[in-house]
Formats: C-alpha cells, structure tokens, sequence
C-alpha cells in the first residue's frame, strides 16, 4: 500500500535537493553575475571585503547563494 504524502515535508526536501545541485560559481562566472572584471574579485579577496570563496584544489569557487547573501548585505550598509 503507498504511503500519503506529506506535501509540506516534500516541499522542504525538493527546496534542499535544488541547493546541493546548484554547482559552484568559478571566478568568471561570479564577475560576469556581479558585472565586474574578474581582477576585482581577487583585489576582494585578498583584501578580504569581497563575497566569502572557497578553494577547490587549485580553483577559486564561489556559492551563488553566498554571493545573493553578500550581495543584499552591500545594499543594506
């Protein structure tokens, strides 16, 4: 006999398999989002006032949810 659905636990799960799939941003991908040149992301990030980034082995590699979050930050302050 098939189990009932519940659609609010269905709901939260899809939300959370659509955020894991979303792959990383590579540095040129996160320039041309924010329309800036790519040597200004890495001036951010060396002086650390940009979007937070990860290393991925030798690849610098941001979070398209953490660049939205940083992104509504600057329009606050």
């Amino acid at each position: 006999m098939p189990r009932p659905r519940n659609p609010g636990a269905c709901g939260d799960l899809s939300a959370r398999r659509a955020r894991q799939e979303e792959r990383l941003w590579s540095a040129e991908e996160t320039a041309a989002y924010l329309g800036i040149p790519v040597a200004t992301l890495y001036q951010w990030r060396h002086r650390r006032i940009g979007p937070p980034s990860y290393r991925v082995g030798r690849w610098l590699r941001y979070d398209p949810a953490d660049i939205r979050y940083w992104l509504d930050t600057q329009k606050a302050a």
